[in-house]
């Protein structure tokens, strides 16, 4: 029986996408070759890679607009780093949001001045800081969209007096929003996109350039432009099942399609937190992630029984994250409405039984 997969990430990818990647892995386009042993500088590859980054440019509307998209290694991880080396000077603003925030704050502190605008820690991240201000003399702000662990998420998005920086890793190509806001969206394809192995990066050129220190290599946004995402060798098994997801999504209709079915997901799945008496939703109602859904049981005894049940349903990944606990149903693109339905259905008759 295929499960229903709410993993958190290494997350659900769509099944259609899973079996050309595994078509690819054997013979890729009839080409008797794998995607894993054709060189990375051959036509083949080039096309999948620029393919890749011209899907990543028209999903978020910014064609023709400055931008660049970079498919990168290192994960969110290393992004945290990349940002502060190629666009901080003297000193940065960051919004603490979670745990991922945080750590993105203690990268960009070995370099220079960080200051948080806004932080929700005093409360274990169960809401996104509001009404905080931007200063006009800094570099850069930073915000994380979407807090995995927590079950946040950000509704809206300050009118920034400075370039703005984005860790949209958890709910990248999810909904629609005005991406131009943003200078940088940076996002590790394992949650959302793709596999794992592989950071999309989407840049504007014109903030670029700009710091006085020497970025190496490896480090510098504007080499990977320069070099196509080409400089060192590419996670090609990675970029390729990326590119395949964003073909997906595109012939479902784009962002603006898959949004209304994460919509739909997020309603039924937290109308279930709220009506049913046996669970508790752990974010703030104003600030709920359509990713990530954080609940607890209110009756910790009911545990064993309850974890039964979603085994027994063929329900896989849903425990919390150790830092909240209780249980995480991640609702990504590729989650079908069928499978939050089927957790809904566990969730009622445990209130039956008890």
């Amino acid at each position: 029986m295929k499960k229903h997969n709410f993993s958190a990430g290494p997350s659900i990818l769509p099944p259609e996408v899973l079996l050309k990647a595994s078509q690819g892995v054997v013979d890729l386009d009839n080409s008797g070759l794998s995607v894993l042993e054709i060189s990375h500088r051959s036509k083949a590859f080039v096309d999948i890679m620029e393919n890749a980054r011209a899907l990543a440019l028209e999903l978020l509307g910014l064609e023709g607009k400055g931008y660049k998209a970079l498919f990168l290694q290192g994960g969110a991880s290393t992004q945290f780093l990349m940002v502060a080396l190629n666009l901080l000077e003297k000193r940065a603003g960051y919004l603490n949001s979670g745990s991922w925030a945080a750590k993105a704050i203690k990268e960009a502190k070995i370099y220079d001045d960080i200051y948080e605008v806004g932080s929700s820690k005093d409360a274990n991240y169960n809401y996104i800081p509001k009404g905080f201000e931007i200063p006009e003399d800094y570099d850069y702000f930073h915000c994380t969209s979407n807090n995995t662990i927590y079950g946040t998420q950000m509704k809206e998005f300050p009118n920034s007096p400075i370039p703005v920086a984005c860790d949209m890793s958890s709910d990248i190509f999810s909904r629609s929003l005005d991406y131009t806001k943003f200078d940088i969206i940076y996002a590790g394809a394992q949650k959302n996109m793709g596999p794992a192995g592989t950071t999309l990066v989407v840049v504007k050129e014109d903030v670029l350039g700009k710091v006085s220190r020497k970025i190496p290599s490896m480090m510098d946004y504007k080499v990977h432009i320069d070099k196509g995402s080409m400089f060192n060798t590419p996670p090609v098994f990675a970029v390729y099942t990326s590119m395949l997801t964003m073909e997906w999504l595109k012939e479902k209709g784009g962002i603006a399609a898959i949004e209304k079915e994460n919509e739909k997901k997020a309603r039924l799945m937290y109308s279930e937190i709220d009506l049913n008496p046996l669970f508790k939703g752990f974010a703030a109602k104003a600030d709920r992630s359509t990713m990530n859904a954080t609940f607890t049981l209110e009756n910790e005894n009911l545990k064993e029984t309850f974890d039964t049940m979603l085994k027994e349903a063929g329900i896989s990944a849903v425990n919390g994250h150790r830092s909240v606990g209780g249980y995480r149903a991640s609702m990504y693109n590729a989650l079908p409405i069928e499978s939050v339905q089927a957790l809904v259905e566990v969730m009622s008759e445990l209130e039956r039984k008890a």
